[in-house]
């Protein structure tokens, strides 16, 4: 599947390179999770979203990053998020469209910031759409 160019913009903005482990918040069908995992090498990019739907469908168009060993998907809603046994730290995790963490939500942001910072690599960043295309949030 092609990538929208505005997909393509973030990811290309996004400072990868491989071996990095990498989170994605809001993952939907996971077009931007396989075009990291396509740059990522050794790396690992988990997808989580709250929808469970939304995982199925980015499973089902993952087959060949998730056999690889590159990707993983599942349902989590970032506010609860609960890293499982082999994820993380994160050296970068992105959102896009993400209400908890682009002002829409403020409450879930308050509850999601703590949640990022706690998987964070040292020196981990994370990014979120509405800058050029992406901005940093301080974590």
């Amino acid at each position: 599947m092609k990538l929208s160019a505005r997909l393509a913009a973030i990811v290309d903005a996004l400072p990868l390179a491989p071996g990095m482990q990498v989170l994605e918040i809001g993952c939907g069908t996971g077009a931007a999770a396989r075009a990291v995992a396509a740059r990522l090498g050794t790396g690992h990019i988990l997808a989580i979203d709250r929808s469970a739907k939304a995982v199925a469908q980015a499973k089902a168009a993952s087959a060949a990053e998730i056999a690889s060993g590159r990707m993983t998907a599942r349902p989590a809603a970032i506010e609860d998020f609960e890293p499982e046994p082999g994820e993380g730290p994160f050296d970068i995790v992105f959102a896009v469209r993400v209400g908890a963490l682009d002002g829409r939500h403020p409450e879930a942001g308050r509850r999601a910031v703590p949640r990022i910072a706690a998987v964070l690599a040292p020196g981990g960043r994370v990014f979120v759409d509405g800058g050029d295309p992406l901005r940093e949030l301080p974590v």
